[in-house]
């Protein structure tokens, strides 16, 4: 991994990535009930783990899991701000690997990866892979995905690419 990016929102263009930067997100969030409880009976996820706190408290965890839909949704929001909010389109989630059980308290934290840039077939727009790492409060990956999208073009980028002369 190469150097490491400090992004706001507005730096988050198509130019503003290259290949094997990493960015370390300022933001963590600690699951609660709300997130895990909430979430996981509106997708109708009724596995025990993440609601039976008897019978979790004597399983090998010991206590209530969360639901790992809820644990890479959390790290593509964390991370969302500085990659992603000049997003046009999401083209793809994929490579979603949950390594280590998230329990209620824990808090994660998210960087990300330029895995690959390419051109589109818009003017106006690129697309920009990402691999997104969730880790908890004592820095032990629990998550990671692969995220594709097509990010816009500075303003500035796609006035000059619109006077550039095209190939035929």
């Amino acid at each position: 991994m190469s150097a490491e990016l400090s992004l706001t929102g507005a730096e988050n263009y198509f130019e503003d990535f290259e290949v094997g930067a990493v960015i370390e997100h300022y933001r963590g969030k600690t699951i609660t009930n709300l997130e895990n409880v909430l979430i996981t009976n509106m997708v109708m996820n009724t596995a025990q783990g993440h609601f039976n706190e008897d019978r979790m408290s004597r399983s090998p965890w010991g206590k209530i899991l969360s639901y790992g839909g809820v644990n890479f949704s959390m790290v593509l929001g964390l991370a969302s701000q500085d990659c992603c909010e000049n997003a046009i389109q999401e083209l793809g989630l994929n490579n979603i690997r949950l390594t280590k059980s998230v329990h209620h308290g824990d808090t994660i934290y998210a960087y990300s990866e330029v895995l690959e840039k390419s051109d589109s077939d818009r003017e106006d727009a690129g697309v920009v892979t990402f691999r997104h790492y969730g880790v908890n409060q004592n820095r032990e990956m629990v998550a990671q995905i692969d995220r594709k999208v097509l990010l816009k073009r500075r303003p500035a980028a796609r006035r000059l690419s619109s006077h550039a002369p095209r190939a035929r």
